[in-house]
């Protein structure tokens, strides 16, 4: 039988085909190609970027920022020592007054008539008892009665002093300087011992009320000085003058008082401070900018931060001060590399490609 030529052709050709590649899939090792380094570099690049700042701590005083009160010095209610009618207001509320000024005054009725009485009759006693002094001197009178006309002089310069004392409470006095706050007593009204004329606060000086906690309290001084903001817009020095020797047994914490001058009293009193108070004691701190805060998943307030292999970590801080290069915090390691851009896009214990910046 007569092959045909072509078939014989493809059949070799297939043969041959096959037998390439069985060699080099089955038999022949497969050369090995840069894939790998092309990976590895590919992986290095797909790293994030973050921008860090390197920083040491320093030595810092240690600064608590509190909230407060401004409060007046004292306040008084100035009250009727008799009982009469008012018969005339002469201060208007809201002047600065000085001691001594009068702020009501009562009908002074029959009080006159009363010291004029009791001056007379000191006057009488006090001719009786001269004139028994003269007689006993002649052996007239008796050492007894003289005594008994010197207690009848004593008796009548004591009720002359309390007539005049009696006429003297017709005047309600300013105690010391301060405002004519409020107006309690008008023309006509009746006022018995204890009732009241008017209110005067004193400002000058005026109090900022702070709450110090069981660990602040022992780390600040009296005396030392203080910078307060009031929420008015005023800043002003103040001096720590008190603080409570027995905590609040509901917050644990204690009344301190600092005082602020307020001659001119333009500062004025129920309002919210700000106080920034130093501690006697420094702390290791480190400066870093205030944008660089963030918070963790527990809602802690911290810094992220870079270790020695380029990994995310994150500590929680403690602002303790601020100037105008951002804010001094405690928390972070002595030496601290710091990232100040793209710390919102990487989380803790993500590896990194760091540059240093400029901060």
């Amino acid at each position: 039988m007569k092959i045909n030529r072509s078939l014989i052709i493809a059949v070799m050709a297939s043969l041959a085909l096959i037998a390439w590649f069985f060699y080099h899939n089955v038999i022949a090792e497969p050369e090995p190609t840069a894939a790998p380094r092309q990976d590895s570099a590919a992986a290095e690049k797909a790293l994030p970027s973050v921008v860090i700042v390197n920083r040491r701590a320093e030595l810092r005083e240690q600064v608590f920022e509190l909230f407060g009160q401004s409060e007046a010095n004292r306040q008084v209610s100035v009250k009727a020592n008799t009982a009469s009618v008012i018969v005339s207001t002469p201060l208007k509320e809201g002047q600065i007054v000085n001691k001594g000024q009068v702020m009501c005054v009562q009908n002074i009725d029959a009080r006159d008539a009363n010291v004029e009485q009791a001056r007379a009759q000191m006057s009488r006693a006090k001719l009786e008892y001269e004139a028994a002094v003269k007689l006993a001197e002649r052996g007239f009178r008796s050492e007894t009665q003289v005594v008994t006309f010197k207690a009848g002089l004593d008796a009548a310069s004591a009720a002359l002093k309390a007539a005049e004392v009696e006429r003297s409470h017709v005047k309600m006095i300013v105690p010391f300087r301060g405002v004519f706050e409020r107006q309690e007593a008008q023309v006509g009204d009746y006022l018995n011992p204890g009732q009241s004329c008017g209110l005067v606060v004193e400002l000058d000086p005026l109090i900022i009320a702070i709450q110090l906690t069981e660990q602040q309290v022992g780390r600040v001084n009296i005396g030392q000085e203080t910078e307060v903001k009031l929420a008015t817009g005023e800043q002003v020095k103040g001096t720590l003058r008190r603080i409570e020797a027995v905590a609040n047994p509901s917050t644990r914490s204690f009344r301190t008082e600092i005082t602020v001058p307020n001659k001119d009293m333009t500062l004025k009193a129920g309002v919210t401070a700000e106080v920034r108070l130093k501690s006697k004691e420094t702390v290791l701190a480190q400066n870093i900018p205030a944008g660089v805060l963030s918070l963790d998943d527990d809602g802690n307030i911290g810094v992220r931060y870079l270790d020695s292999q380029d990994i995310v970590r994150f500590s929680v801080t403690t602002t303790i001060d601020e100037d105008e290069n951002g804010v001094w915090v405690t928390g972070l390691p002595d030496q601290t590399r710091i990232i100040i851009t793209g710390q919102d896009y990487v989380a803790n214990g993500t590896q990194v490609q760091p540059s240093l910046g400029t901060n």
